[in-house]
């Protein structure tokens, strides 16, 4: 069985807002709109058939994606420098539906399977169900010492159901900074985690070969296993 883990990719898709060096709101997003229409086109091949083409627009950091070392450290791999092989993943699935917006998780607040090395590691916090709304962006995080032994049990990927990996209040951003320096993937704007607990199951998530992109949406889904 295939599960979509994927947020719908739509023109004004909500995104992260950051303040840019003028003190001014600035949102993330997609614009997605017609470049040719079929009535357009139409007449190119005598009424006999149409064709629509689609003009998108978008940062890369939008939607259901996946974050490159380059994302943290400059001169660092892009999307299009990475191996499928690290996109398709053996899966294991942390339950932390419990969580409250902003709350810091403990290794005394989860179950952690062991047999991490290699695996995407995805945390299910159900932040899902709060996406296009302003809870979404008060998620809550991995503590630091979950963080650190995830790094040592050398997982290959990390992924979250909401917004970022790490808090947004911590200016180091451990999870981008310790993962990415050591070639594990981030993927964030997760969806539909909760539909794998209690299986085996392999993750895909699979952006556009990019170059010199930092990060890039993905189609994530998974394959359970029989």
């Amino acid at each position: 069985m295939i599960i979509d883990l994927s947020h719908e990719f739509h023109d004004r898709m909500p995104g992260v807002r950051f303040s840019n060096q003028a003190g001014e709101t600035v949102e993330l997003t997609a614009h997605v709109k017609p470049f040719m229409t079929h009535h357009d086109s139409t007449h190119h091949y005598q009424g006999k058939a149409s064709f629509e083409i689609t003009d998108v627009a978008f940062q890369t950091s939008v939607g259901t994606k996946m974050d490159a070392p380059r994302h943290r450290f400059e001169g660092a791999e892009d999307i299009a420098a990475l191996a499928l092989e690290r996109m398709i993943l053996d899966a294991v699935v942390i339950d932390a539906r419990h969580a409250s917006p902003g709350q810091a998780l403990g290794w005394a607040d989860l179950s952690v399977p062991p047999q991490l090395k290699g695996k995407a590691v995805l945390v299910n916090f159900g932040w899902d169900r709060h996406w296009g709304t302003e809870v979404y962006r008060q998620h809550p995080f991995l503590a630091r010492e979950v963080l650190s032994g995830l790094r040592q049990a050398g997982i290959a990927l990390f992924g979250v159901d909401c917004s970022n990996a790490d808090s947004t209040r911590d200016p180091e951003r451990p999870a981008h900074t310790w993962f990415l320096k050591d070639g594990i993937l981030i993927v964030e704007n997760l969806k539909g985690l909760d539909r794998l607990h209690g299986h085996a199951c392999r993750f895909f998530s699979i952006p556009l070969k990019a170059r010199d992109a930092a990060a890039f949406p993905v189609r994530a889904f998974a394959e359970i296993h029989p």
